[in-house]
């Protein structure tokens, strides 16, 4: 797909600037499966006393588009989908996305914020439950692992693409992972006692791009075997030994 410039904004396709124009004027759009954008719900408040439909959005929606998206820029990038190209994969016209996303990049933001939530979210459950620092450790990487291989493509989009956010929406993101960040942070600095504050994150971002290692190789290792490895050198990179079965019960 080629791109075009739009006015004073990043370059976006061809089919996305098309459905830009159509944005809320696609009125002679067929119906279909996937082009009713609400359900209709009783509203008895007609003159004659019938009852009129109440336009209310399918929930199920963002989340299908969001779905479609993350795997369409997954494959082929994010300046080639366009986002027609987004709606036909969530079964939408494509100017329907507008009534969920202003753009291409708040769609993007969107997925982004998606993956950050829930690691913080995950990482400060884990941190709380944990009975010592070491335990909290262990299970933060283990998180990470099984994020890094269960959700591959969404991750890999947030480290292909992040860099195309407005800079209000990657300095939310940025701030985001620093949180995520900071709760491996505070567990480790008491195992590590001789580590700067400095020398603890640079440890702590080791162990994460060595579990991330899925991203960019595919071994093609049954999934246990591979979740191991990953979370032995996750925590190898930590400057942990990593604790034999009978340690652990």
């Amino acid at each position: 797909m080629g791109a075009v410039e739009a006015a004073g904004g990043s370059p976006t396709t061809a089919a996305e600037a098309s459905d830009q124009v159509a944005a809320g004027t696609d009125t002679n759009a067929a119906p279909g499966p996937g082009v009713a954008e609400v359900i209709e719900v009783g509203d008895p408040t007609t003159e004659t006393g019938a009852a009129r439909p109440r336009r209310r959005r399918d929930p199920a929606r963002k989340d299908r588009i969001l779905a479609a998206a993350a795997e369409l820029i997954a494959a082929h990038g994010y300046h080639a989908v366009g986002m027609a190209d987004i709606g036909a994969a969530a079964g939408i016209v494509g100017s329907g996305i507008y009534r969920h996303f202003d753009s291409k990049s708040a769609l993007l933001a969107a997925l982004l914020e998606q993956v950050m939530d829930e690691q913080e979210r995950s990482a400060a459950e884990i941190v709380a439950d944990a009975a010592d620092d070491r335990e909290a450790l262990e299970r933060l990487v283990a998180n990470h692992v099984r994020f890094a291989i269960e959700e591959r493509r969404l991750l890999g989009v947030y480290y292909r693409e992040a860099h195309h956010l407005p800079e209000e929406d990657l300095r939310r993101l940025r701030r985001a992972q620093r949180h995520y960040i900071e709760e491996w942070v505070i567990a480790l600095a008491p195992l590590r006692r001789e580590l700067s504050d400095a020398e603890l994150r640079v440890v702590v971002h080791s162990a994460l791009g060595t579990t991330q290692a899925v991203l960019f190789h595919h071994s093609g290792l049954p999934v246990a075997r591979l979740a191991e490895l990953l979370g032995e050198m996750g925590l190898s990179c930590l400057g942990l030994r990593v604790r034999a079965e009978s340690e652990s019960e």
